[in-house]
């Protein structure tokens, strides 16, 4: 089940606005997907749903993660809105307790920070643990706060570096191979401050095929 404290804070975050995010695709996902062959893909804390939505319009079955029942409530509304409902799976895991059945040919997580304590390693694991040989883990994350904002610094948040990231999973070196290890910058438009840029971590590993 999902501890009280961190449910309640998602459902806060999502019940402040009628809509957090963009509705658009994260930039990153769009970039690794291209190329890949078509399969089966979990989108860790999918949000609103635009990245799984976009998986789905390009014939990707997707199973659909987040803890905020208003979240998932959300997507599966985008999902109907543009056709493809029958394509995703939408699931409520708290995923530092419990994680989705099945294997996968793509996993993607972005932007899996909170001010609540997380440990990302825990959810990490099991969703390398999740994809089929040949497969691709994507995980897009912040590498540091933004700035003149420290309020993720004051929940004691840690801002790893992709190397860092990669470390911690611990992952053989025999069955997994880092395709993609970088940090990007990106405009970012908030509408009560100046724009700035903000710096993100890339991570692509991809575990080698069987035999």
């Amino acid at each position: 089940m999902s501890t009280p404290d961190a449910k309640e804070h998602w459902e806060q975050h999502y019940g402040e606005r009628d809509r957090v995010w963009s509705g658009r695709v994260n930039l990153r996902l769009a970039e690794v997907v291209t190329g890949l062959e078509v399969g089966r893909a979990l989108d860790l804390g999918c949000g609103e749903g635009a990245d799984s939505v976009w998986l789905a319009e390009r014939g990707w079955d997707v199973v659909a993660v987040d803890i905020s029942d208003t979240a998932l409530q959300r997507a599966r509304s985008a999902a109907e809105t543009r056709g493809v409902l029958d394509r995703i799976d939408f699931q409520q895991h708290d995923l530092s307790q419990t994680f989705p059945d099945g294997e996968f040919d793509l996993v993607s997580a972005h932007f899996l920070h909170s001010t609540l304590p997380l440990d990302r390693t825990r959810i990490f694991l099991p969703a390398a643990e999740a994809l089929k040989p040949g497969g691709t883990l994507l995980i897009v994350d912040h590498s540091a706060p933004p700035p003149g904002d420290s309020k993720l610094d004051h929940h004691r948040h840690m801002f790893l570096s992709p190397e860092e990231v990669v470390a911690s999973l611990n992952l053989s070196d025999a069955e997994w191979e880092p395709a993609q290890t970088k940090v990007v910058e990106r405009e970012v438009n908030w509408p009560d401050r100046e724009p700035f840029i903000w710096h993100d971590n890339v991570i692509v590993l991809r575990r080698r095929p069987a035999g």
